[in-house]
């Protein structure tokens, strides 16, 4: 068994024939199947038992297309393998609530701070004049002291540390603490609140978010570079993960975003609704799984238009073109040949004409005729 990687039949070479002469190439007898396998004929006639068959080897042709529903299950399949070499981030990365207070325990604090320090000049005899005259003592009276220093600088930290953690939280935000470097949790209150004003806070927008992006390249299933404009439903579902495990979450994903247009099929300009939904569905999976690890989640990838590449794009419109001329004139000569059916039926069926073949093919071709430029002339 041999196998070639062509059809074209083999020819033995020229022979002498019985006369002397040389006798014409003949082909050789051959059995070609569907493949690029071909099978001498003798071996299927051979009564011994034949040689164990060699191992075949795959021809070396180019593969065939797979079939329409092959390319479906494969594109549907993109998600499902896409998920399993998603990136990884660090476990200990996580979302926690952080440790705040209420907005009053700030503000209380304050409070306390600013009358300690009142108190402690009061005590250390430092209040201008006319306070002091209030309070009956003589400003000036005595220094501040040792005792003195430190009162007024615990009431004075007191005061900054509840006056400085106070912070609004907004529906729909949140902020990120860090402390040294060092994730301390994220805070999602709404409302006065109090935090601690050595952490370092990273606001990040949690709410339901979209963009469209540019024009994107990307390609349909024959190859055929196009441009697609996409609309992206996303929001942060950790914060902790889209803050630190990412450098820049929103430039991540849009990064996903193009990376799953290369990879998937876009549906070509005026296919239907179940091919762009198709499309959606694997875009949004393929982007859902890149970028669910460092916490956002991708709700919708839309494609919203999809036009050809500038570099193709005229070629494509004059082969839109010529299909859309050659199934009009596929339906002009369905019609026509329609019509002169129905025409010499009735004639005939009604007994008007009695016509022999010839003279119903003259028939038949000065009706198509006279039909074909009355339709010219309407469509014109």
């Amino acid at each position: 068994m041999t196998t070639t990687t062509s059809h074209v039949p083999e020819y033995v070479p020229e022979s002498e024939g019985p006369d002397g002469g040389v006798a014409a190439a003949r082909p050789a007898r051959l059995i070609h199947t569907e493949s690029t396998t071909e099978i001498p004929v003798h071996l299927l006639f051979r009564e011994e038992p034949a040689a164990p068959p060699a191992e075949v080897k795959r021809p070396a042709v180019v593969a065939h297309r797979p079939p329409p529903e092959k390319e479906d299950r494969d594109t549907r399949d993109i998600g499902v393998r896409a998920r399993a070499s998603a990136p990884g981030v660090d476990p200990d990365i996580v979302e926690r609530p952080a440790r705040v207070l209420p907005g009053i325990a700030g503000v209380l604090a304050g409070v306390c701070g600013a009358a300690g320090c009142a108190v402690t000049a009061w005590w250390a005899g430092v209040l201008p004049p006319f306070p002091a005259e209030a309070f009956g003592r003589s400003a000036g009276a005595g220094g501040p002291g040792p005792a003195q220093w430190a009162a007024f600088a615990g009431a004075g930290a007191l005061g900054l540390f509840g006056f400085g953690g106070l912070a609004r939280g907004r529906t729909g935000r949140a902020w990120v603490l860090e402390l040294f470097g060092r994730y301390r949790g994220t805070v999602r209150g709404t409302g006065l609140l109090w935090v601690n004003p050595l952490l370092l806070r990273r606001r990040v927008d949690v709410r339901l978010r979209h963009w469209r992006g540019e024009p994107l390249p990307a390609a349909d299933r024959g190859g055929v570079a196009l441009r697609v404009s996409v609309l992206v439903v996303w929001r942060v579902r950790d914060t902790a993960r889209a803050t630190l495990g990412v450098e820049d979450h929103e430039g991540y994903l849009r990064a996903c975003v193009e990376a799953a247009l290369l990879r998937v099929p876009v549906a070509a300009p005026g296919a239907g609704r179940g091919a762009v939904q198709a499309t959606q569905d694997v875009l949004t999976r393929l982007v859902a799984a890149d970028a669910g690890p460092v916490g956002v989640e991708v709700c919708a990838v839309r494609p919203l238009r999809v036009e050809y590449a500038p570099e193709v794009a005229a070629a494509m419109h004059r082969r839109r073109l010529a299909a859309l001329d050659a199934r009009h004139r596929a339906s002009v000569v369905g019609a026509v040949v329609d019509s002169v059916e129905d025409t010499v039926t009735r004639l005939t069926m009604r007994g008007l004409v009695d016509l022999d073949d010839y003279e119903r093919q003259v028939l038949v071709k000065d009706l198509t005729v006279a039909f074909c430029a009355w339709r010219g002339e309407t469509g014109s």
